[in-house]
Formats: C-alpha cells, structure tokens, sequence
C-alpha cells in the first residue's frame, strides 16, 4: 500500500479487515492489538525485546500476517518505524518501559515533526504495582510510574495506558484511530501481564476498524475558491509550490490536477521533494531561496502571486529567514485552512476539495512558464579530470543520479547530502524521502531499513555522511537479516560537514573508521552483502555496474572518500545564512 492509499479510505470496511480466526483463543489483548495493526495496514513491527513487553511479543510474533522485525536499538526501532510510515501511511514499534520508550522518544519525535503516524507501544509494568508504593527497575527510582508518559505527551497526539482489560478496546481504537486521523505518532503503554488475558470485547468478531472520511464546509470551500480564483486570475505570472504537508493532507493527485488546469509553473520546497511530480512538463525545480534551483528561485519570488501549498516555513527551508516572499502576495493553503495574502483566512477547508475545485475556476495562464524557459540553460556537466584524481562529490551525484528510476528510492541524511539528494532529478514513482524538519543526524540509518521493510518493490539509495552514519551504524545488521538489497553510498569526508559550515570547530572533526570492514564484520558470512572503497570516478562506475548487476540482490555499501572541503555550493551559502541567524545578537530589552 502506499503512503495514503488504504487509511481513511472510503472502501468498504469489510476490505479492510483481515480474515478473524474464531477460536476462542484468539481473543486476547495481544492477539487484538495484531489484528489492529494488520488492518490499518503495518505488516512489520519494529522491535526491542525488554521483559516488560516479552509476553506481547508472542502474541504479535502468533499473528501470521505479522512481521517482527528485531532492531538493534531502541532509537533505530524507531527511525524504522518512521520510515516504514513513509512508504506505507503508517509504522509501528514495540519497546519497553522508560529505558525502552526514553530511547525511543528522539525518534518519535522526529515522526511528530514531519507527521507521520507511527504507534510507538510500550511494555508497561505488571497491573498490581499500579497505585501501591513499590519501586520498579528501569525506572528512576521513584515509585511514580507515569514520568514516560509525561515526556511522551510533548511528542505524541494521544496517549493511552492500558492496566485494566474492561476498558482496553476502547483505548487501544482511540489512539489508533487518533494517530491516522492526525497524521501524528501516539504512546500505548500495555502492563506486561494483560495480553494473554481474553476478555469479551476481544474473544468475538471485532467490528471492522474504519474511518470516516472529513468532509470540508461547502460554504467555507465554495468562498474560499471563489476569493482565491479572483486573486489569481487577475495575476499575471503567478506560480505554485508544494510543501511537505501535501502528504498529510492526501492531496497529491489534486495538487498534479491544479497544476494541469492553471497553466502555472509548479516548483517544490526542499521537504516537499518526492511529493510533486518532477516528470511534469511544468516542472521548474526546488524553491529554497537563496539556493534555488537555477532559475527557479527567480520565476518564484518575481512572481505577483504564489500559492503555496502545504508549506512550512522555518530557519531551514527559508535560509535564514531570508526568503523574498511577500505576505500579501501569497495563498497558503493548509490541510484544513487557506489564507488569502493577508486575509481573509477560511478554515475547516480541506486542501484536496480545495485544490480540486479551485481547478476548474481558474484562467489557464502559462506566462510564467514561458518566462522560465525563455531564460533556462542546463546545468553545467562536472569538469572531465585524470584518471587517478580523487573523487569529487558533485561526480558521485551525476553517477547516482544515472541509476534512479521508478523502482528506485532515494533516502537523504541530514548533511551535505541534503543539498546534493536535492538537486538530482527525480523520474515519474521514485520515491525520495529526508528529515528536514526534524534534522537528526543518524536518522536515515533507520529510515532506510524502515522504507526498504515496506517498499520491497523498490531498491533503496541511501547517501549518508560518515558522522551520521557512526550515529546508528549498527541496524545495517537488521537490514541483512531482513535480506534487503539496498545500495547506501558511505560518503568519507572525515566529519559534520553540514555543521562546519554554519560554525566551525575542532569538534566537527570525527575519528576515521574503517567503514567497509565494520560492516563486513557485521555481516559475518551470514546474508547477502558487499561492500567497496571507492576513490576514483572508474572505480565508482565498476562499484555501480557490481552493484547493480551481479550484486543487486544484495545490500551494498559503498564508501565514497571524498576531500573535507568538497561541499556543495549550496551549502556554502545555506551555511552562511543560518550562521547569521542563529548568531544575531539579542534583542535590547
């Protein structure tokens, strides 16, 4: 399934419910929360054991559609998870209680941020040392219970601690239902002796988990286009640019049927990448201020009227706060609410009824597009070099950016590989996915092996920096167990590159590994995978040809060696501007 296809759909409910076992076995607190989780559509659970949540283990592991997928940490469990929602519309992990859940909290919200609904389950403590005074292990010492539930409320849109059997169903369905409906992760904590108990809310047929769909107010809806369509069709050279929470919003297919309809040229902010459709003819690349895409940055902010849709705006993606974007020249369009240059604002508006019907109102109107490709020219090809000169970054993306294709996926780390992962042109159904957000070095170890679990019909290309990479190196583990073929390009410049350019210091300097042999030594003979050192551009086109040739059905790491300073120009100036902003003095009180 994916992202967004099944959940909240308006099939009929009964498609959506796994075949029920009528045993009377079958109707336990654990056997109900697998069925739950295979008819909202996760097949893979993401796991570490701990022995507050063994027994609910055995029962996810009893569930034959159910897959679980043992992590090596907690916070890659959770990396995974988010991943796997990417791919699928929604993750899962099960951990245990506080070491477990405070170690996955990072990567919970990380999920928060960039909403996805990811159902983080927590073994919780036996139902009898609840209300009494008895200090437990694994927590602080303190016979107080609930601190992994207060940090979890921060990061979670619903929280449910389930120590009595009567009222579980309801608990379990709320949070469940909550997180699709939010698009946001939600905390389900379960006393480590109720799922074995049966009870008669779960021994009988469940009735099918469904949602209703959300339905805008037609008068909101019908005002709202009515306003945007005079707007822009008194424009004369406007444009659109998606933002990340067209996924959450669902509203791909209608953001692709306005862009037909206007005429307008369509960009995409960096976190939106993936999102909009860069095979269409309208096309003209990334908005991200000051490092646009070439020409794109132009058409963008000379524009008299832009729509953004789904947009998010902070330091990052607007360079510092240094976007050339004026208030009242712009319609942001939310999942539920569009505002109009500087009002009026119409709320309980969905973004698909939005675009959708704003398509058929407005004036076709292709100037901007005309304008762009009067004053496009292509990029320029790196310069040809030596046969033995070192590698240079921006040859490594024109040879990655070769390889992709529809049944390709691109994961992006925090780092240079931002910027580079940005400027590859992506064909019609590759997927690509990053953290800007959030920005958690490390965080693509997981998503990688969270993404592949649930896109196996994809091959993944992961480009991770070698600071990130000793974040969460182990689960490269996991994804050989799991016999995953992805391809991850180690890129070696010997530290934070991102960091170094925003402010440097001697501790952006890491201590050199030898990648290769690390996970060599983490595969061990057992599964498929292969590894290589690449240091010049031949011996990166043989590691590609190996790569995809006869090692394609393994998972292969290739170390790039690339020179500390080799950075994309885009980060050079990025950098800058977030050092200017981060570094303003304060304000005079």
């Amino acid at each position: 399934m994916e992202a967004g296809n099944k959940i909240g759909s308006t099939a009929h409910p009964s498609s959506l419910h796994p075949p029920v076992r009528g045993d009377a076995s079958s109707g336990t607190l654990g056997c109900h929360l697998a069925r739950r989780l295979v008819e909202i559509g996760v097949k893979d659970v993401f796991s570490v054991p701990g022995d507050f949540n063994l027994t609910l283990l055995d029962h996810l592991i009893a569930e034959p559609e159910l897959n679980l997928v043992g992590c090596c940490n907690e916070l890659n469990a959770g990396y995974a998870a988010d991943g796997y929602a990417r791919a699928k519309g929604v993750g899962a992990c099960v951990v245990t209680f506080t070491v477990g859940g405070l170690s996955v909290i990072n990567a919970i919200a990380g999920a928060y941020s960039e909403n996805l609904p990811v159902i983080c389950i927590v073994g919780g403590p036996n139902t009898n040392d609840y209300g009494t005074n008895r200090i437990l292990h694994h927590t602080i010492g303190l016979p107080d219970f609930t601190q992994e539930l207060r940090c979890f409320q921060a990061v979670t849109c619903a929280q449910a601690v389930v120590n009595n059997v009567d009222d579980a169903h309801e608990l379990l369905d709320t949070a469940i239902s909550t997180a699709l409906k939010e698009s946001k992760p939600v905390y389900i904590s379960i006393s480590c002796n109720l799922p074995g108990i049966p009870h008669p809310t779960f021994s009988r047929e469940p009735v099918p988990f469904f949602l209703a769909p959300v339905v805008s107010n037609q008068l909101g809806l019908e005002a709202a286009v009515e306003a945007t369509a005079n707007f822009l069709n008194k424009a004369v050279k406007p444009v659109i640019v998606g933002g990340p929470k067209l996924r959450v919003a669902k509203a791909q297919e209608a953001f692709v049927d306005l862009a037909d309809a206007s005429g307008y040229p369509i960009a995409v902010m960096p976190s939106g990448k993936g999102l909009v459709p860069e095979h269409h003819p309208h096309f003209i690349g990334t908005y991200w201020g000051a490092v646009s895409t070439s020409f794109c940055g132009e058409i963008v902010e000379s524009a008299d009227a832009y729509v953004f849709v789904g947009p998010i705006f902070n330091d990052y993606s607007s360079v510092g706060y240094s976007l050339l974007i004026k208030k009242e020249k712009a319609i942001i369009v939310q999942p539920n609410r569009v505002t109009i240059g500087n009002g009026p604002s119409f709320g309980w508006v969905f973004m698909a009824d939005f675009l959708s019907a704003l398509a058929k109102k407005l004036r076709r109107n292709t100037t901007a597009v005309e304008n762009y490709r009067r004053i496009f020219v292509p990029p320029g090809m790196p310069l040809k070099h030596g046969n033995d000169e070192p590698l240079r970054v921006n040859v490594l993306f024109k040879h990655i950016q070769e390889m992709l294709s529809g049944d390709s996926a691109v994961i992006a780390e925090t780092g240079d590989s931002w910027f580079n992962c940005q400027k590859l042109h992506l064909p019609e159904n590759c997927g690509y996915e990053f953290q800007m957000q959030y920005g958690s070095i490390g965080w693509s170890v997981g998503a990688t092996l969270g993404y592949a679990q649930a896109a196996k019909h994809k091959r993944v290309i992961a480009c991770i920096g070698d600071g990130s990479f000793q974040v969460t190196a182990q689960d490269i583990s996991t994804m050989i167990r799991c016999g995953q073929r992805s391809i991850i390009f180690l890129i070696n410049n010997g530290g934070y590159t991102i960091e170094v350019e925003i402010h440097d210091g001697p501790y952006n300097v890491i201590k050199n590994w030898n990648y290769t042999a690390l996970v060599d030594a983490i595969h061990n003979g057992e599964g498929k995978c292969w590894t290589a050192k690449v240091r010049t551009e031949d011996e990166l086109k043989e590691a590609i040809a190996t790569a995809t040739g006869e090692k394609k059905e393994s998972l292969c790491f290739i170390e790039v060696f690339a020179h500390k300073d080799d950075t994309s120009k885009e980060l050079l100036e990025w950098g800058s501007r977030v050092s200017s902003a981060n570094s303003r003095p304060p304000n005079p009180q």
